[in-house]
């Protein structure tokens, strides 16, 4: 019970990072562009537009994924609960990595809605 009660506590930390960051990014981006926190890319980085957008984009998404994972992720645990330890780290690990999806995929679903509402040079696009 002991080490289930440890890998759920690990396999909870990459959906409460989402929710935590997609809450922050939603309601309040960092103030200022920077290199060191934040959503950074360079297409984000190109004013404070792009930057506000971006952080919003991905917040949201951080949040709508982030409970979607926690619940499954906690469905996941008690499924194994009981289960012998070597299952449990096995099905947890993996659970690490099915999570690591839509953590990452906050990149190509940003980018794709930065480039639709803005061009290179970070100019907002006329509505269509």
């Amino acid at each position: 019970m002991g080490f289930w009660l440890l890998m759920l506590v690990f396999d909870l930390l990459i959906p409460a990072t989402m929710l935590g960051f997609g809450s922050l990014f939603a309601k309040k981006p960092p103030k200022d562009i920077n290199n060191i926190f934040g959503y950074r890319t360079s297409r984000s980085m190109k004013n404070h537009n792009t930057w506000n957008f971006a952080h919003h984009c991905a917040g949201c998404f951080w949040l709508r994924w982030g409970w979607i994972t926690l619940a499954f992720s906690v469905l996941w645990m008690l499924v194994l609960l009981g289960h012998p330890t070597d299952a449990v780290g096995l099905w947890g690990g993996i659970l690490c990595g099915v999570q690591m999806i839509p953590m990452l995929a906050v990149i190509p679903v940003t980018e794709r809605a930065l480039k639709r509402r803005f061009d290179k040079f970070g100019r907002r696009l006329p509505e269509a």
